[in-house]
C-alpha cells in the first residue's frame, strides 16, 4: 500500500519511488561521482571532522553529551586494559587493550538522517495530522515514539527505515563545492539569505550542479578547535553566519538546485533563532523541514573546513572530492562521520 495519499506542498515524495529512503541522494549517479573524482588532482587529503569529543562539555545541545570511554571486561570481570596474557598462560608475553564508547551520535561532526526531522502532517488524507517523515513514512509504523518505548519481536531498533545505514550503503562520496562565507562575513552572527549567498557564489566563481554536496565554511568550527575542548557557549551561540531558513528565495533555490546535501561547519546549518522566536511560522526550522522532511536533502553539521578552505582559496578553487560515509548502524537517526576532502 502507498505510504501516503497527500504529500506536502513543495516536496518530492514519490519521485524516486514509493519506497525510497535516499531522497535527493539518488541524483548522485556514477557519472557525477566520476566527475567528483576528477577534482582530486593533487592527491592531497584533508580531514574535515572535529575530534569526536569536541566541542567539549555538555555541548551546544544539552541533550547531547560528550562520549564516554572505558575498557571492556573479560569473562572474569577484569578490565581489558593492558591485560597480560601471562595470567592465562605464563608462556605468553602479550598484553591486550580493548575499549567501548558511549556516544551521542550528533554530538560532534555528524550527518542528520531523514528521520531526524519530521512533521505532524495529514499524509493519509483522513483529516487528522499524524507524525510522519520523508516520503510518507509514518512514525507509528517506522520510528518509535514517546509512547512506544523499548523493543518488540518485530522492532529491533529505534528507526526501522530512513536510518543513516541507507546512506552508508549508498556510499556518501561525490563532489564537494565549498563557499567561503567566513572570508566575507568574518565572525558576524548574520543569517545569510539567497541574495547574499548568490553574491558569494559570484564573487568566488562558485558553480553548484545537481548531485553536488554544498559545503558552507563559516569559521564556527575553527572557534571550537581554538577553545580546545573548553567551549564558551555564549560566544559560540553568537558567532559566525548561518543560512536564513526563513528566506523563501533561498528555500526555492535549494529546491531547484539539485544538491544532495548541505554540509556546514556550524551547529545547525540554518540560523537557530527560529526555535526561540517562531519566525518559521508552522515550523521551528524551515530549512530542516524543507531538506529532511520534504526533499530528502541530507544535512551535515559541525564539520571542519578551515584547512581545506585555506588551500582552496590559495589555489583559486572551490571543488573537491568528498568522501563522508556515516556509520553503518541500522536505524540511527544521526551518525558521526569523519569526512575526507581530496584536492
Amino acid at each position: 500500500m502507498p505510504k501516503w495519499k497527500v504529500r506536502p506542498e513543495g516536496s518530492n515524495w514519490g519521485e524516486f519511488g514509493e519506497d525510497d529512503q535516499l531522497g535527493r541522494m539518488n541524483l548522485l549517479t556514477a557519472r557525477r561521482r566520476i566527475a567528483a573524482i576528477r577534482e582530486a588532482r593533487e592527491g592531497i587529503a584533508f580531514c574535515l571532522s572535529l575530534p569526536l569529543d569536541y566541542p567539549g562539555g555538555p555541548g551546544q545541545t544539552p541533550s547531547r553529551m560528550p562520549p564516554r570511554s572505558e575498557p571492556t571486561r573479560r569473562p572474569s570481570g577484569e578490565l581489558n586494559c593492558s591485560y597480560p596474557f601471562s595470567k592465562l598462560n605464563p608462556k605468553f608475553k602479550d598484553i591486550v587493550s580493548d575499549d567501548k564508547f558511549t556516544i551521542c551520535m550528533q554530538y560532534s561532526t555528524h550527518w542528520d538522517a531523514l528521520t531526524h526531522w519530521g512533521q505532524e502532517f495529514d499524509a493519509d488524507g483522513d483529516g487528522v495530522a499524524e507524525p510522519v517523515y520523508y516520503n510518507g513514512h509514518a512514525a507509528k509504523d517506522y520510528v518509535l515514539g514517546p509512547d512506544q518505548q523499548g523493543e518488540t519481536a518485530d522492532r529491533k531498533m529505534f528507526s526501522r527505515r530512513l536510518g543513516l545505514d541507507t546512506l552508508a550503503v549508498a556510499c556518501a562520496q561525490g563532489r564537494g563545492v565549498l563557499v567561503d562565507l567566513y572570508s566575507i562575513f568574518g565572525e558576524a552572527p548574520e543569517a545569510v539569505g539567497y541574495d547574499q549567498l548568490m553574491k558569494a557564489f559570484e564573487r568566488q566563481k562558485v558553480v553548484v550542479e545537481p548531485g553536488d554536496f554544498l559545503c558552507l565554511y563559516t569559521g564556527w568550527a575553527d572557534l571550537v578547535m581554538n577553545m580546545k575542548g573548553s567551549p564558551d557557549p555564549a560566544r559560540l551561540k553568537n558567532a559566525c553566519v548561518a543560512l536564513d531558513g526563513g528566506d523563501s528565495a533561498l528555500l526555492k533555490w535549494i529546491s531547484d538546485s539539485g544538491i544532495v546535501a548541505i554540509c556546514a561547519d556550524n551547529e545547525g546549518v540554518e540560523h537557530l533563532r527560529s526555535v526561540a522566536s517562531g519566525v518559521g511560522g508552522h515550523t521551528a526550522l524551515p530549512l530542516h523541514e524543507l531538506c529532511l522532511f520534504k526533499l530528502g536533502v541530507f544535512l551535515g553539521e559541525m564539520w571542519h573546513f578551515g584547512e581545506i578552505a585555506s588551500w582552496l582559496r590559495a589555489h583559486e578553487r572551490n571543488r573537491f572530492l568528498l568522501t563522508a560515509p556515516p556509520l553503518r548502524m541500522p536505524g540511527c537517526v544521526g551518525s558521526p562521520t569523519v569526512p575526507v576532502g581530496t584536492v
